[in-house]
């Protein structure tokens, strides 16, 4: 007589069991699967305890255990997707013993790979998942609760397989698990469904006298346990290297969000569920760990894969996409309108207390941040361009996004949603419109009416100095994708003009000197702004720099602030991006501006004395050192050497602007702009930015590079370089030439013999070999002055 099952050892089960495999060929009988199920359960018993006086785990990892559990499994199947009702105890026992074998066992883990039990596991989760609607559903989908055992069960297999064990974690991941464990436990357990009905738990054809409250409350506490080990399975599997989720689950990961959103987050919970409970409060946690994990997965599936990027907007045009489930907007609706679960304010001695329910508004309102990036991401790629911005409705321009946008930012504005602290819903607008604004098409219609984001964006709620760096960079951002446009469409330039843009940037402290994170992002987009609103626009350019900004004495102008920025500054491009604003502002002055409305002599003669006003302003040391100082960093970027000579060239017309830049050329550059003895950069030269903050070329000066770019130590000794590279346009280095010229015609003293001696050779040069073509001509017209004098 057989050893009752009861009395055995851990070796002597596992032995046991490889007979039963043996047997099972020629005896495959319900008793002997009743033998499997009860060995299979003394033996997962045994394996739970891990401190005991034998090493049970790695004695039985050796042997042939892990082959045999795998086969087992297989049998127990018999060719069917799902364990039929008389299998399913014993495929659970199979599924314990598996699972404890390898609880924090590598070597285990790695035997039970070898035996290909982990993969029999997903095959018959896959099995189990092909049973369910291939949609998301609303309501859970019915299973009884010893299938419901198997499935939370195989998901804790797969769970303690993975846990630090690459090799699994791998072979998962090939096998797109994620995506088979998102669509499983979703469908048993859809989100906040207990809210909702408890009537479909069990399978049609459950007797109504079997389905008691003790089995409702039994299915759904399985639920949610399958569910959370679901969860920290799936994160378990995440690396940086492997996206784990494609398009496909994204309808899944929206009914996290859509549970938290009106009208379901406001609705009452079903009766059984009415009053507080331990199992009410699980429910409710397990439901914010879902939408927790969900906005997660969103997060990092939008910013690492381009084809849910591409998935998300195609679903906000084409509802197909994704079944009909809105998904994109799904993720709208939570960041406008999801809250605070309404249970989480019972009061009850199975509640919440008061420190958790803070903690988890503070992790909630990571989630909508969370979808915040995400909705950011999938407006900034390219390819969503035409389906984000729709303009084939001219009642609302720009099409149901744009507009959905904008009405955000005018409800902050307004004072509907400002007061509630709503800062998060214009960050995430102005960001989205900021990536989708391209060129002067866009830009018009959203300065244009009915939008008028102009106006919008001056407000002082968005732009006050006391308002929250987050969004100072979304609007400032926005504004400057906005003034990129005003160049070639005067009528946006002249919108931007009339709601003060300028002014209110240069109020709202951005370019004060504060050391947050953020900030240096936020000066650079301010200086975008500010730089193509002050291009060919001599009242913008007057108003920078005459305009009082605040009620100092004396008050601070535009121009004061940002040469105070340009001068302390460790960042290269706020530096360079800084000193392309006085580009701009000499150009405009210094060029004779083109007026098309017809103004009065008295008009007239009050601007041009403004105007020079303005250029006298300019006039000073610290301009002119600024322009040399961005020639003498630019070894890299020749178009900003280009513009610091032009600019340069103008401001040496004025009778006292000669004096003032030949003295900055020969002066000593900063410590900033000048190549490092040791052979590596200053830590001030190294800065990056984002590619999302710039429109135009920036300066590195990586490690050792002095070894490679001739020392630099005058803007005048680059100037030299420049001139002589052959690599250097012509167009370049035939301005270089004119600025010598005209530089010398107001330049005296040994500034201006140490120019002459320092370019002479190479002026000399370039007649000898270009001859007569436009640069010959230019060094031949310096040279001819030169000797004329």
């Amino acid at each position: 007589m057989d050893t009752p099952p009861m009395s055995l050892t851990c070796a002597q089960c596992a032995r046991k069991l490889g007979d039963l495999v043996a047997q099972l060929p020629v005896n495959d009988i319900e008793e002997t699967w009743k033998e499997v199920e009860l060995t299979a359960q003394q033996l997962a018993n045994g394996l739970r305890v891990r401190d005991g006086p034998d090493d049970n785990h790695t004695m039985l990892g050796k042997t042939l255990l892990p082959q045999n559990l795998t086969t087992l499994l297989g049998s127990a199947l018999s060719g069917t997707l799902i364990p039929r009702a008389s299998r399913t105890a014993p495929v659970f026992e199979i599924l314990r013993v598996g699972a404890n074998l390898c609880v924090e066992h590598d070597q285990n883990r790695g035997y039970l790979l070898e035996a290909g039990f982990p993969q029999a596991v997903v095959s018959l989760l896959e099995g189990y998942t092909d049973t369910i609607p291939e949609e998301p559903q609303m309501d859970p989908f019915p299973m009884s609760i010893a299938h419901l055992q198997v499935v939370k069960t195989a998901v804790g297999v797969l769970l303690n397989a993975t846990l630090t064990y690459e090799p699994v974690r791998n072979r998962l991941t090939s096998l797109e698990v994620a995506k088979t464990i998102v669509r499983l436990s979703t469908a048993l357990y859809p989100p906040a469904a207990w809210m909702r009905t408890t009537s479909n738990l069990h399978p049609p054809d459950t007797s109504p006298t079997d389905i008691t409250f003790d089995r409702i409350a039994e299915s759904w506490t399985i639920r949610a346990g399958l569910s959370s080990w679901a969860g920290r399975l799936i994160s378990e599997l995440q690396d940086d290297v492997r996206p784990l989720f494609s398009p496909e689950v994204l309808p899944y990961l929206v009914q996290s969000l859509i549970a938290f959103t009106p009208p379901l987050l406001a609705a009452p919970p079903a009766p059984r569920f009415a009053q507080p409970s331990q199992l009410r409060t699980t429910l409710l946690n397990t439901d914010f760990d879902l939408l927790s994990e969900s906005c997660s997965h969103l997060e990092s599936s939008a910013l690492d894969v381009a084809d849910v990027r591409l998935s998300l907007a195609r679903g906000f045009t084409f509802p197909a996409e994704h079944h009909d489930i809105p998904c994109f907007s799904a993720m709208l609706d939570f960041v406008e309108k999801g809250n605070y679960p309404p249970l989480w304010y019972v009061q009850s001695e199975n509640g919440l207390e008061g420190g958790d329910i803070s903690k988890k508004e503070k992790a909630f309102d990571d989630c909508k941040a969370a979808v915040i990036k995400a909705v950011v991401e999938v407006s900034g790629d390219d390819r969503n361009l035409d389906l984000l911005w729709d303009d084939s409705d001219d009642a609302q321009p720009g099409g149901e996004f744009v507009t959905r946008m904008i009405d955000w930012i005018k409800a902050f504005v307004s004072g509907e949603t400002s007061g509630n602290g709503r800062d998060d819903l214009v960050i995430c607008a102005t960001l989205s419109l900021g990536n989708i604004t391209r060129g002067e098409f866009h830009s018009t219609i959203l300065l244009s009416q009915p939008h008028d984001i102009a106006r919008l964006l001056s407000s002082d709620a968005l732009l006050a100095p006391s308002t929250d760096i987050k969004l100072k960079h979304g609007v400032i951002g926005l504004l400057k994708h906005l003034a990129q446009s005003s160049s070639q469409m005067p009528s946006n330039r002249a919108a931007l003009s009339a709601a003060g843009v300028i002014q209110l940037i240069l109020r709202s402290g951005v370019w004060d000197d504060r050391s947050d994170f953020m900030l240096e992002i936020v000066q650079v987009n301010a200086i975008g702004a500010i730089k193509h609103l002050c291009n060919n626009s001599v009242d913008n350019a007057c108003n920078f720099i005459l305009e009082p900004v605040d009620s100092r004495d004396p008050p601070s102008t535009g121009l004061s602030q940002l040469l105070a920025l340009v001068k302390r500054s460790d960042t290269v491009a706020i530096k360079s991006e800084g000193t392309r604003i006085i580009v701009n502002l000499i150009r405009s002055l210094w060029t004779n501006e083109r007026r098309d409305e017809l103004i009065s002599e008295e008009e007239l003669q009050a601007r041009q004395q403004k105007r020079v006003k303005a250029m006298d302003a300019l006039l000073t040391p610290a301009c002119a050192e600024a322009l040399a100082a961005l020639i003498g960093r630019s070894a890299k970027h020749l178009i900003l050497i280009n513009e610091g000579v032009v600019a340069s060239s103008l401001l040496s017309m004025h009778r006292d602007g000669g004096v003032l830049v030949l003295n900055a050329l020969t002066a000593p550059l900063p410590v900033e702009v000048t190549p490092s003895s040791t052979g590596s950069a200053p830590a001030s030269t190294t800065a990056s930015t984002s590619s999302e903050t710039m429109d135009s070329p920036v300066v590195f000066s990586p490690t050792g590079a002095s070894n490679r770019i001739p020392s630099v130590r005058h803007a005048l000794d680059q100037l030299v370089v420049s001139l002589k590279s052959e690599s250097t346009p012509a167009e370049v280095r035939t301005n270089i030439c004119a600025f010598l010229g005209q530089v010398s015609r107001r330049g005296t003293g040994d500034g201006l013999q140490r120019l002459k001696d320092a370019t002479r050779p190479i002026l000399e040069e370039l007649v000898s070999v270009h001859g007569q073509s436009m640069l010959g001509s230019a060094a031949k017209k310096v040279l001819d002055m030169w000797i004329s004098e």
